[in-house]
């Protein structure tokens, strides 16, 4: 089954019309847009938007052999101009499904919100879903056959690419293609890591792909380090970088410090930021975590487990750091980077950067300061991707 995406962007198109915000602005030749079309074996088209003939003229198909139109989203604004000799576009009802005379099936998806998706099953037995902007699957049975490929609203709702993780719906093998693009993400190099981080891709206008092809399935690093100074968008970051996935394993190594409205405030709010399906630990014990096997583990963070370690061992009293408590913490140092080197789960762990600011004014704090290098520096070691987060923007330093 052979899949043409004749527009991969939000309804509106990127760049926006008269928007003129940074993205839509960078949003030129191959990084423009138009919106998401699909045409599946030149016989089945899913969404009717503008211009969709020029389209397919550009991609080198005509529409002459289209036998079925199916929108998936509500139109707001003007009707759309069927291009002559195209079927009128229709809905098919939740749960039903058409059969085409091509041999493809189409089974509608009930969505969360106003819309339809599409399973579409083709003549070779390849399965691909589609979805519209802003829907997710509602009501999913498990356990769900993988499907070959899905493509969805991947920035706009990665839960829905969780839920379909959740069932078995999405697998190791399916290609995963981000569609519906806006101007939430920048184009180019930022958007393909973005993407990368939830297991998806993305392609150009008028790309063909092979349904059932899978060489082109991103790896999702397996351990990665996020670091940044602070508010500088780091735990943000580590987050949306699991998104994606259900039933993560968030190991918050900050304590709940009673008493202490302010910091009771800052947790709240990393909470209220979390998926309902992730499970919260409060625990400064990750190596145990790090040897289980299980969902993917977000770290946050690790200055405060260093804070911890280093209150154990009495690294503040000069006297106890010089009779064994500098060895002490090493060897805990080591033990964390050991496990986090061993480990088979998908781990992706917070700390901050401080090295680049004022030098403290005092003993114990620039001994926390070397240290916390020291442990950002073990820990990246043994991590796939190492990313630096300034001013809410990303920089990869490995990976």
């Amino acid at each position: 089954m052979e899949l043409t995406l004749l527009g991969t962007g939000a309804p509106a198109g990127l760049p926006r019309p008269d928007c003129p915000c940074a993205v839509c602005a960078a949003a030129l030749g191959p990084h423009a847009r138009a919106a998401t079309a699909l045409l599946v074996d030149g016989a089945l088209l899913l969404d009717l938007v503008p211009g969709v003939a020029l389209a397919a003229a550009r991609a080198g198909h005509s529409l002459g052999g289209v036998r079925q139109v199916l929108l998936s989203h509500p139109h707001d604004g003007p009707a759309i101009e069927v291009p002559a000799g195209l079927p009128q576009p229709g809905r098919v009802p939740d749960g039903r499904e058409l059969a085409l005379l091509t041999g493809h099936r189409v089974r509608a998806v009930a969505l969360d919100a106003p819309g339809t998706g599409y399973a579409v099953t083709g003549p070779d037995g390849q399965r691909l879903l589609y979805l519209p902007p802003g829907g997710a699957p509602a009501g999913l049975e498990e356990p769900a056959e993988p499907y070959a490929m899905v493509l969805l609203d991947v920035v706009g709702r990665p839960d829905a690419l969780a839920r379909l993780r959740a069932v078995g719906a999405v697998g190791p093998t399916t290609d995963v293609v981000a569609v519906h693009l806006d101007h939430d993400v920048p184009p180019g190099a930022e958007l393909r890591r973005r993407l990368a981080a939830a297991g998806a891709r993305t392609v150009p206008d008028g790309t063909a792909l092979e349904v059932g092809a899978y060489e082109d399935v991103p790896d999702v690093p397996r351990r990665t380090l996020v670091l940044g100074g602070a508010r500088s968008g780091k735990s943000v970051e580590a987050e949306r970088r699991l998104e994606s996935f259900p039933e993560v394993l968030y190991a918050a190594t900050g304590g709940s410090r009673n008493g202490d409205t302010e910091w009771a405030a800052r947790v709240s709010a990393h909470q209220e930021r979390r998926p309902g399906s992730w499970r919260t630990v409060e625990t400064c014990d990750l190596v145990p975590l790090l040897k289980d096997d299980g969902p993917p583990l977000l770290v946050d963070c690790l200055s405060l487990w260093l804070t911890d370690a280093m209150d154990a061992v009495g690294a503040w009293d000069d006297a106890e750091w010089a009779d064994g408590g500098e060895r002490a913490l090493r060897d805990r140092v080591r033990e964390l980077t050991r496990a986090v080197r061993g480990t088979r789960r998908t781990v992706v762990a917070v700390s901050n950067e401080v090295g680049s600011g004022i030098v403290p004014a005092t003993a114990s704090g620039r001994r926390y300061r070397d240290e916390l290098g020291r442990l950002n520096a073990a820990f990246a070691q043994e991590c796939e991707q190492v990313l630096l987060v300034v001013a809410g923007q990303v920089v990869v330093l490995r990976g």
